[in-house]
């Protein structure tokens, strides 16, 4: 049972003159962690093992996100499971002033949700630097590659990705592109009613938190496309292994170490191996799979991102800046929680074909 103090609770850990891979780690370092009973209790609520987070999260180092801008770190765990992000001491408060709402919406829904799952908030301090972190699921699959990005706000002024990012190996496209690309996506009626059902939830829970300006990520892997460059790779790969020289086996991939535990997809190797296209929706929990009349065969991955903007001060005078610039009617994203919420939903409900 949670109580109130568990909400502004932190644990600290100061290290000094430790041993242990100092080639690796410095000397000195402080670690503090934020509300360590509430997110033990998300994990819980999510179906994530706290062993399995752990070893997910620390067995070997983290590695760096293409996506990485610049703007603060964005790592994947080793396995890919786990997206470690760089926050600000402000989204540190914006996420204490939320998460009890937010805890309580997971328990409501039972950890059935589009939002990100949350599953630790952290500070690392180095010398007199600073860093805050917060680790969620990851919204794309650990084995099945994304081909195609979006991220979708429901507004068509200024959305659309930039002539820089569509030169980027895998583009983040933005709603103007999914229009003129005639993108949609091919679920069942079932499937796009579940979908609905959790966004219209979700987005009802962050116009009560007067939340906004998040955005839809989607993320599509093209089954076709992947068997073909897995041909292909095999091909190059077979190539390669007779000309190897130095007789070493390649390392070990995610859940084969042959110890327990085995972090968060680890289990999924004890059982029969996953075919093209498929996956296990208690890994990939925001996946799901085209409907059998589609163009091609496609898994979609859905989810909530950016979801810690309040409307606040600056919020409202972007707001007046873009009415003075676009006129009151232009579809400008900068609006109240309220509209930004019904013209999200009406933009989200017709991307499905």
């Amino acid at each position: 049972m949670l109580l109130p103090d568990d909400f502004k609770a932190n644990t600290k850990i100061k290290v000094n003159n430790h041993l242990f891979n100092k080639e690796n780690l410095p000397g000195h370092f402080k670690f503090k962690e934020y509300c360590p009973q509430v997110f033990r209790n998300l994990r819980e609520r999510f179906g994530i093992e706290d062993l399995d987070y752990q070893v997910s999260l620390t067995r070997s180092s983290p590695v760096r996100s293409v996506d990485d801008q610049g703007e603060g770190l964005l790592l994947y765990s080793y396995d890919r499971t786990l997206v470690i992000k760089q926050i600000s001491s402000e989204d540190v408060a914006d996420m204490h002033t939320i998460l009890s709402e937010y805890h309580q919406h997971i328990v409501k829904c039972h950890g059935s949700t589009l939002l990100p799952q949350f599953l630790g908030m952290y500070r690392v301090g180095v010398d007199s630097e600073e860093t805050y972190l917060i680790v969620m699921r990851n919204m794309f699959s650990h084995r099945l590659l994304v081909h195609r990005k979006y991220d979708l706000k429901g507004s068509l002024v200024a959305r659309e990705a930039s002539d820089k990012e569509k030169g980027k190996e895998l583009p983040t496209f933005k709603d103007m592109d999914f229009r003129n690309n005639m993108q949609k996506v091919y679920v069942t009626e079932e499937q796009k009613a579940k979908l609905m059902e959790k966004l219209n939830r979700d987005v009802e829970f962050l116009v009560k938190l007067k939340i906004m300006d998040y955005s839809l990520l989607l993320g599509i892997h093209d089954v076709g496309r992947a068997e073909r460059e897995e041909e292909e790779g095999e091909e190059v790969y077979n190539e390669e292994e007779q000309e190897t020289e130095n007789g070493l086996a390649p390392g070990p991939a995610v859940g084969s170490f042959g110890t327990s535990p085995e972090g968060i997809a680890g289990y999924m190797s004890c059982y029969k191996p996953l075919g093209p296209g498929e996956f296990d929706p208690y890994v990939d929990v925001y996946a799901v799979g085209s409907c059998p009349g589609a163009p091609q065969k496609e898994v979609y991955f859905m989810g909530l991102i950016d979801v810690l903007t309040q409307y606040d001060t600056k919020k409202k005078a972007a707001h007046a800046a873009k009415t003075v610039k676009h006129g009151a009617g232009a579809e400008i994203s900068t609006v109240h929680p309220e509209q930004y919420a019904k013209r999200f939903r009406d933009f989200i409900s017709n991307i499905f074909a």
